[in-house]
This record gives C-alpha cells, sequence and structure tokens, in this order.
C-alpha cells in the first residue's frame, strides 16, 4: 500500500540550505519526494513537495512524521505535512479564530483601553491564551471593567479593528474554490458582526456582550465561546455542509483554539503561543495569513 502526503515548506525566502533540510528531513522519516514545485509572490516563497511512503498513513503515522520532519523547522520558516485527501478535496471547511488571527488586535483590550485598564486586562489576555488560566473565567472578569462604558465605544472600537494580512484574501480564495469558510471567536458579536458579513463567511459565533439603557453591564449574554465550543461549532458546521471532519483547516494561535486545532484534519498554529504551536499540525510564523490557502491546497 502506498500512501501519500505533500510536504509544504514556507518562509520569507527559502535558500537552497532551507530545500536540502526539507529533502534531508523528509528522508529521514521515510517519504521518497516524487515532485517539487517552488512559487513565490515577493512576500514568501512556498515549495510543495509530493512524496510516497510504503507505510500506510494512519493518524499515528501521520503524526510521527510531522514530529520526525520537524527539526527541520527554523525561525519564519515551517514545513506542514498534509494528506493529499485533504489538499486534493472537492470542499473543505476553513475555521478561524478572530482576534490575533484572522484580525491583528485583541478586541478585549481596545475596549478596556475606554475604561483606563488595558494593561491590566491585556496582562490577563496572554496569561489565558497562554493557558495558564480558565477561559471563561478570565473573560468574565475582563469584561467586569467594562461596567458603564457608554455603547459607541464599540462602534469605536469596530474603527480600529484591522484585517490580517492576507486575510482577506485567503477568504476570497477558499470562497472563490467552492469551500465553506466561517469563524470562532471569544470575542464578540458587536464587533464580528460587521466583520464576517464584510468578509461573506459562512459561519461566525463569538461571545454577545450585554448592553442596557446604552452602556456595557460588564456582562456576557449566554454560554462562554470556549475551547470545547470552537470544537463543537467545527464540526457542527463541518456536519451541516457535509464535510468529513478530514478535509477541516483549523486556524488559531492560543489556548482557547487547542480543541479545534486537534480535531481538524489539519490545525495550523498562526504567529502561536509556544504550547498551541508544538500541539498543532503545522506552525506559521509569518505575518501572512495567506499562507495557509498554500498548506490546505486552495
Amino acid at each position: 500500500m502506498i500512501s501519500h502526503v505533500t510536504a509544504v515548506s514556507y518562509g520569507p525566502a527559502l535558500s537552497d540550505d532551507d530545500l536540502r533540510q526539507v529533502r534531508g528531513a523528509l528522508a529521514a522519516a521515510g517519504l521518497a519526494i516524487t515532485d517539487e514545485d517552488t512559487a513565490g509572490d515577493g512576500r514568501y516563497t512556498v515549495h510543495t513537495a509530493e512524496c510516497t511512503t510504503s507505510e500506510p498513513l494512519t493518524d499515528a503515522a501521520l503524526a510521527g512524521l510531522r514530529k520526525a520532519v520537524s527539526p527541520a523547522v527554523s525561525a519564519g520558516f515551517g514545513t506542514a505535512l498534509v494528506p493529499d485527501g485533504l489538499r486534493s478535496a472537492p470542499r473543505k471547511l476553513l475555521l478561524m479564530d478572530v482576534d490575533s488571527t484572522l484580525i491583528k488586535q485583541e478586541v478585549i483590550e481596545l475596549l478596556a483601553a475606554y475604561a483606563g485598564k488595558r494593561e491590566e486586562v491585556t496582562a490577563v489576555t496572554e496569561a489565558a491564551m497562554r493557558g495558564e488560566l480558565d477561559f471563561a473565567q478570565s473573560l468574565h472578569a475582563r469584561v467586569a471593567v467594562l461596567a458603564g462604558l457608554p455603547a459607541a465605544v464599540v462602534d469605536d472600537v469596530r474603527a480600529e479593528v484591522s484585517l490580517s494580512e492576507g486575510a482577506a484574501e485567503l477568504v476570497a480564495a477558499f470562497k472563490a474554490a467552492g469551500h465553506a469558510v466561517a469563524v470562532v471567536s471569544g470575542g464578540f458579536n458587536q464587533i464580528l458582526g460587521p466583520l464576517a458579513a464584510g468578509l461573506g463567511l459562512d459561519y461566525w459565533i463569538a461571545n454577545e456582550l450585554e448592553i442596557v439603557d446604552g452602556a456595557l453591564t460588564g456582562r456576557v449574554l449566554g454560554d462562554v465561546i470556549d475551547r470545547a465550543a470552537k470544537e463543537k461549532y467545527l464540526r457542527k458546521w463541518a456536519a451541516a455542509e457535509g464535510i468529513p471532519l478530514e478535509h477541516t483547516i483549523a486556524v488559531g494561535d492560543g489556548a482557547n483554539d487547542l480543541d479545534m486545532l486537534g480535531a481538524a484534519g489539519i490545525g495550523v498554529a498562526f504567529n502561536a503561543k509556544p504550547a498551541v504551536r508544538a500541539a498543532a499540525d503545522a506552525a506559521v510564523d509569518l505575518p501572512y495569513l495567506d499562507t495557509v490557502r498554500h498548506i490546505a491546497g486552495v
């Protein structure tokens, strides 16, 4: 039985030494390269190598191959091993985190600045993203400092939000190819809704800030969108689209994303915390989110 996998290497500029590292790591992992191609767009270079192995490509075998190849990764340069079944799938689901992934900012920190609590909230956010705090508890504590702020600050913060480099291009490429695109966020619907509509996303969900008499109450409504909820929506939306879970791609940066990264066909850490990079199937340490389209074969 021959199993196939694609090695996708990416970096600001892939040198001959980089490619020798990749080839050597693949060979050491028992993968034989059958075809190679390199392309660049001036921001980063992508090298794809079609590989075969004589061993059945089970999940455990793929995890072992990824571990074997990981020493070839250097600063700003990564290699992802992707089953050809995912890359060639006729329909895929891309699910992304929002704060520090789809967008450059952490919305809770922008809101907290209006309450004069930005530094305090930033410290809590960073600890939560490293996995040192329970996300739901930390969210309630951070939102509490917003109590009394006029609801108009939400509009001000929305104007401060900017997409990550390549985010619009990534969404457009997936949509043009007929794939589904969704986002799930520990942030807030009031910010995400207009953003999702503008991008033409198929699904989106976040937390709902409670607003009473034109002011934030310092509370969120309903269940918190935590790491378990993110995985739940990955499975729910994939099922709704009739897309097998192994044909899904999840992208995130913090501990709140770990469950969906683990459940997806491939989980991509985007400029992520160390624990997330270690757990993900692939890590992108470039500022360009559209790198993910090359990993997914879109």
